[in-house]
């Protein structure tokens, strides 16, 4: 895996759990809060966009906090991150991340 996919991969989980908090054949906890909330669609669509926007919040900074471009949990320090093959990703998670997280949207 390279960090580009690396990265994309953690942007498709985003996506995956914006649809699936979403939708109305939800299987998670969150999306059952969700339906209770019964929304109209345009406060779903307002819903939609806060989910999106904390969503990116938190995978962009877990991304760049493993690269050590940010802080966890108050510790800012480089991770080496290495696929099972050894391919290090360190150093260069934060120029991917912020073209999945923030210029394709």
């Amino acid at each position: 895996m390279t960090t580009e996919e690396f990265v994309k991969a953690f942007y498709c989980e985003k996506q995956d759990f914006l649809k699936e908090y979403l939708s109305d054949n939800t299987q998670t906890e969150a999306g059952e809060l969700i339906k209770k909330l019964k929304l109209t669609a345009n406060q779903t669509e307002i819903m939609g966009k806060v989910l999106d926007s904390a969503f990116t919040d938190i995978f962009y900074t877990i991304l760049l906090g493993l690269d050590g471009a940010a802080s966890i949990g108050g510790h800012q320090e480089i991770y080496e991150l290495k696929d099972e093959n050894g391919n290090k990703f360190s150093g260069e998670i934060e120029g991917f991340a912020y073209e999945y997280f923030h210029e394709s949207n």
